[in-house]
């Protein structure tokens, strides 16, 4: 297999995605006061705080933001820790990475929601790559993509330059 990236998104497609999901999450949860964004640490939470500036500027709804490290390479249940927990009733939570590859590191995200009493648990995703190992759905996704399983999604979320690469 070639290592050649081929860029399938790009700075400007990438704002466009993150915006027609951040108006899919306020449609499905307009009823709502508060909101509770968990990027899984890195890419997860850059894409969260995006998702919370758009959600801002077009709703009324309250949206905290926090970071969720999940021990990736742990070969059983890794440990997740939570950066800060809002002090909310009946919450509703957003679980969001970047990439959703086979849903393992999706559905350890979603455990300590589950142990904290969600009223709902969603989960969003830029790319969403179809290959899960784990019964995880993805509620908000900004492209879904067939590869094998040999091919690899690289995702960039800096300031300079934003973008999403297949190789």
């Amino acid at each position: 297999m070639s290592k050649h990236k081929k860029q399938i998104l790009d700075k400007a497609q990438i704002e466009q995605k993150i915006r027609r999901m951040a108006y899919e999450i306020y449609e499905q949860n307009y009823e709502q006061k508060e909101l509770i964004l968990a990027g899984v640490d890195e890419n997860g939470l850059k894409l969260s705080i995006s998702l919370k500036k758009e959600i801002d500027a077009i709703s009324d709804i309250k949206v905290h933001v926090i970071k969720l490290d999940v021990e990736k390479d742990a070969p059983v249940q890794p440990k997740v820790d939570l950066s800060h927990f809002p002090q909310i009733e009946q919450f509703t939570v957003i679980v969001v990475d970047d990439v959703l590859n086979s849903g393992r590191t999706m559905i350890y995200a979603i455990d300590p929601f589950l142990q904290l009493g969600a009223k709902k648990i969603q989960t969003a995703v830029l790319v969403n790559r179809s290959h899960k190992r784990f019964p995880i759905s993805v509620d908000y996704k900004g492209l879904e993509l067939a590869t094998t399983i040999q091919e690899h999604i690289q995702v960039d979320l800096s300031e300079s330059d934003s973008s999403a690469y297949l190789y």
